[in-house]
């Protein structure tokens, strides 16, 4: 059973992320994260919840009663998870929800960074040459060595976490590619050009817009008080959006 402490944490319109590992079939040892995104509708008891059920495009994902998952929720400054079953799916006040019962205790998640939050960002982008990232290896040169010297790529950032980013252009960089990105983030010291450097992980297209490219980059040797500050914007912006939902109920 959980601890007694969901209620002190949680509240209703809370983000959520429901969390499974699938085991990929063939491979041994080989498994998918699959993520999907919700919201709290209700806290039933210290033990029980009502979490909207997750959509992708406009088709519900019919989680399966039984099924177990993790839990992952979104709150001002910090981020909760626990484990969580399916006990029903119901519908109220025409909204599609799932009633999950804790099954883990409630606890602090330390990881920060891996907190996405979607937007829409413009970004400049250029691939490092051969010679930059040989010296990045030796740390020859430091990061801020490396200038944001033209052409640069224009692209939209979709989603930005403290440990990367995902965007979107119309055109694409080989996986294993190592990016200069440059972007602006509103800070608490006022708005704040980023340079980054990072590694692309994948590549994919964009459904129903041909010729766009989805790209999932990973930072690399980023400072810590950077990726602090990465975060603070997210939870900065989370709370704004969290105030608008509020004011238009």
């Amino acid at each position: 059973m959980a601890d007694r402490i969901l209620s002190k944490y949680v509240i209703p319109g809370n983000r959520v992320d429901i969390r499974e590992t699938i085991k990929i079939k063939g491979k041994e040892d080989k498994t998918e994260i699959r993520i999907y995104q919700s919201q709290v509708y209700d806290i039933l008891s210290e033990d029980r919840i009502e979490i909207v059920m997750p959509m992708e495009k406009t088709k519900l994902i019919l989680l399966p009663i039984g099924g177990k998952f993790d839990l992952f929720f979104y709150l001002e400054n910090s981020i909760y998870q626990c484990r969580a079953k399916v006990v029903d799916r119901d519908k109220k006040n025409n909204n599609y929800l799932l009633t999950m019962d804790l099954i883990s205790n409630l606890r602090r998640d330390q990881r920060r960074e891996y907190f996405r939050f979607s937007c829409a960002i413009e970004m400049n982008s250029r691939e490092l040459q051969q010679d930059e990232i040989a010296a990045l290896e030796k740390n020859v040169v430091k990061e801020e060595a490396v200038v944001s010297v033209p052409p640069l790529n224009r692209s939209i950032i979709v989603d930005i976490s403290g440990g990367g980013l995902r965007f979107v252009a119309d055109f694409k960089y080989d996986a294993g590619s190592i990016l200069l990105c440059k972007y602006q983030l509103d800070t608490d010291k006022g708005p704040k050009v980023f340079e980054m450097l990072g590694k692309v992980l994948n590549i994919k297209g964009v459904d129903n817009r041909p010729g766009f490219f989805e790209h999932r980059v990973q930072y690399i040797n980023i400072d810590k008080e950077v990726r602090e500050e990465i975060i603070r914007f997210i939870f900065n912006e989370e709370r704004k959006n969290l105030k608008k939902k509020g004011e238009k109920q």
